[in-house]
């Protein structure tokens, strides 16, 4: 099968266009044809040898997908041939086929395309639980999101407001601060004009943001603390400055704050009830209207470095998605 080839560790330039053999399904598994796979930061990052996860190589990236059942496999009664569907794949997305476990793929609305799908899960998921299961965010409270026209920043926004909190957003440019906004966002502070943590706390009358969902690390992060209100939580998402922060943990104590931690891939092994739930409550969203993933771009399968390429330099906005098949 043709698929996109991380042969060894390395910058994304080394990545190749080449052919995989077929992966062979098994038990409590159903094979994709894979039509579209959306570009995570995380991917960015397994090719290279930097996340959590270091595959055997040669592996195909590509955490999150959409397409067709062709194949299940013993002991899978819920899904069936020909289902339109999305999968958690954590690696294989970027190929034509992908073999994925049946607990971590979700049957899509017909009203959803599959770049949508593949634009979906994770980005949303991450949000979902991050608020919902993990800061426990409640009607009225002041959310903070930065890198708020991010793939997952940007769905902080739109759910924080379903959830009934004031949205703060932080973002670099005028166009991605309208973005924000459009999706919700009450205020929106450009962070490369303005403190984002005065702001915070002349917006809230100095009380603070009750909870801080935070995707960027470094700089952002230790301001974070500065304006982070009595009993709030700062969500710690991911790292795109590059940057892990340390935190001086007396702000923590003076504040009875909290520094929550979110990796949402280890739910799928670790209590996969917590997405499958969350994912119900996203779909239930979605076909209201009140949720729709915004696609900045997609691209055809021989242009996905430049996909990953659009993500790493900050050019997108929202989800960038490579149509891997029509």
């Amino acid at each position: 099968m043709k698929a996109v080839i991380c042969d060894e560790f390395a910058p994304l330039e080394a990545l190749r266009i080449g052919e995989l053999p077929d992966p062979e399904i098994q038990a409590g598994h159903v094979r994709l044809a894979v039509k579209a796979c959306s570009i995570n930061y995380a991917d960015t990052l397994i090719v290279q040898g930097l996340y959590q996860e270091k595959p055997e190589r040669p592996f195909s990236p590509g955490m999150e997908a959409a397409g067709e059942i062709i194949e299940v496999g013993e002991g899978v009664k819920h899904l069936s041939v020909g289902m339109r569907v999305a999968a958690l794949c954590g690696r294989g997305g970027l190929a034509e086929q992908v073999v994925v476990s049946a607990d971590v793929v979700f049957p899509i609305p017909d009203q959803m395309s599959y770049e949508e799908a593949a634009s979906f899960t994770v980005a949303y998921g991450t949000s979902h639980v991050a608020l919902k299961h993990r800061a426990g965010l409640q009607e009225g409270e002041v959310l903070l999101v930065h890198g708020a026209a991010g793939g997952v920043g940007l769905t902080a926004v739109e759910l924080g407001k379903v959830m009934g909190a004031t949205v703060i957003a932080t973002a670099s440019t005028p166009e991605k601060m309208a973005l924000a906004k459009s999706r919700g966002a009450d205020y929106v502070i450009n962070y490369t004009e303005e403190n984002f943590r005065d702001r915070v706390k002349e917006i809230t009358g100095r009380k603070g943001a009750d909870v801080i969902y935070d995707p960027v690390g470094g700089d952002v992060f230790m301001d974070s603390l500065r304006c982070v209100a009595w009993e709030g939580r700062i969500l710690v998402i991911g790292f795109a400055s590059g940057t892990i922060p340390k935190a001086p943990v007396n702000l923590m104590l003076v504040k009875n704050a909290s520094i929550v931690g979110v990796y949402w891939g280890a739910y799928s092994m670790r209590n996969p009830k917590v997405l499958v739930g969350s994912l119900m409550k996203l779909v239930q969203w979605y076909n209201a209207g009140k949720i729709k993933p915004h696609v900045s771009k997609v691209y055809p399968f021989e242009e996905t470095l430049e996909a990953m390429r659009a993500l790493t330099g900050r050019k997108s906005t929202g989800k960038v998605v490579v149509r891997v098949a029509e």
